[in-house]
């Protein structure tokens, strides 16, 4: 289903959103960390491999993106983008995220926070709408 087409109005919102968010001054790296750890999460391949590559355009190991899944168990990440992949976790599974949030406010500006938390639950959506509605590639 060409679910863009049908519902252009709507889905170009969806887009717009996401567009500001990207241009809204927080680390552009750390937006698409969150994109692709909620991607995994949700299991949409087409998203997963889109948000790798865009990392790997930024210039982040393949080997990092790799070991993405399995961030805990790794020294690759710094505080911040352990506290990112956190947060998009808690998010997307809806657990724990007062604790977390506590200890965004000392690295993140209430503003990167509202940022971040919208980039997360946008990619939720867009995740499921691609998984649902989008014709199988």
């Amino acid at each position: 289903m060409n679910y863009k087409e049908i519902a252009k109005e709507t889905i170009g919102h969806l887009y717009k959103a996401h567009t500001s968010i990207r241009k809204s001054g927080i680390d552009e790296k750390l937006i698409v960390l969150a994109e692709l750890r909620v991607s995994q999460i949700n299991g949409c391949a087409y998203c997963c491999s889109y948000h790798a590559k865009e990392l790997f355009n930024f210039g982040i190991e393949q080997d990092t993106i790799n070991q993405l899944p399995g961030w805990k168990h790794t020294h690759l990440f710094d505080i911040k983008q352990k506290l990112v992949l956190e947060w998009a976790e808690a998010i997307t599974y809806n657990n724990d995220w007062k604790n977390i949030k506590e200890r965004l406010l000392q690295h993140f500006t209430e503003r990167e926070i509202v940022e971040l938390t919208s980039s997360i639950a946008l990619m939720s959506a867009l995740n499921k709408l691609r998984i649902t509605l989008a014709a199988k590639e």
